[in-house]
């Protein structure tokens, strides 16, 4: 393992839609002057619809490529891309220690009644979200178990 960057941490923060995951990674963003990576943010301005998958893995792409130069400059990254599946975060993990930054995973959790309350008083999603939809997300990902957040840094106490 590559030495340890002082300062440098990767915080990724896992969760459905409507979990919180962006006002969560903004207040960590705030509190800890870090780089915040949503795809979402960048899709609306660059006039990509946010339901267009294979764009927003080129978004997320380019974001890790920008992600990992900030690591390895001793910087705070928060990725709030959902992360739904052990494997995304593990590459997201494995990487980031490869290039010496301590590696947190923030998971947010809701019931899907909740989900689909939050995204509907959003409304940011054209088409918007329906509650099927959060159903069957809520089935697709996998939730951290302990014996995977044991694989992670302890997360560093942040009032938010």
């Amino acid at each position: 393992m590559t030495k340890a960057v002082a300062g440098a941490r990767l915080i990724i923060v896992c969760g459905l839609p409507g979990s919180g995951k962006t006002t969560y990674a903004k207040q960590l963003e705030a509190k800890l002057d870090a780089i915040r990576l949503c795809a979402d943010e960048w899709m609306g301005p660059l006039g990509i619809d946010l339901w267009d998958e294979p764009s927003r893995g080129r978004i997320e792409a380019l974001q890790w490529q920008f992600g990992q130069k900030l690591l390895a400059l001793g910087l705070t990254v928060v990725v709030e891309w959902g992360t739904w599946g052990k494997s995304e975060r593990d590459a997201l993990r494995l990487r980031a220690r490869e290039l010496g930054a301590v590696v947190e995973l923030r998971y947010l959790s809701a019931t899907v009644d909740d989900l689909f309350d939050r995204v509907q008083r959003r409304g940011l999603e054209r088409p918007p979200i329906r509650r099927e939809q959060l159903v069957q997300w809520a089935g697709a990902l996998q939730i951290p178990t302990a014996e995977e957040q044991a694989l992670f840094d302890r997360a560093v106490t942040v009032a938010v």
